[in-house]
């Protein structure tokens, strides 16, 4: 079951609490009966083993990618640099 986190809008008391998915939101709050607010945090996303990275698909025999590309000057910028 997921935890929730509420503050109180009048007395800024708060708090978190173990609440099913089914469970309606809490609106009062347990210090001053005032109004209260769901606070919602950042969820961390870990990808945990394998399929997530570009290589783990790939074969590294057939691959056509090369892992250096050569850059060839630009015309114009080797004229400049010959003058």
């Amino acid at each position: 079951m997921p935890t929730y986190a509420y503050a109180c809008k009048d007395c800024s008391h708060a708090f978190e609490i173990v609440q099913s998915f089914t469970d309606s939101s809490l609106t009062s709050c347990p210090e001053c009966e005032g109004t209260l607010r769901k606070k919602f945090n950042s969820v961390g996303v870990v990808f945990k083993g394998s399929g997530f990275y570009r290589t783990d698909s790939r074969d590294t025999k057939g691959s056509s990618v090369s892992s250096a590309p050569a850059a060839a000057p630009a015309p114009a910028a080797a004229a400049a640099a010959a003058s």
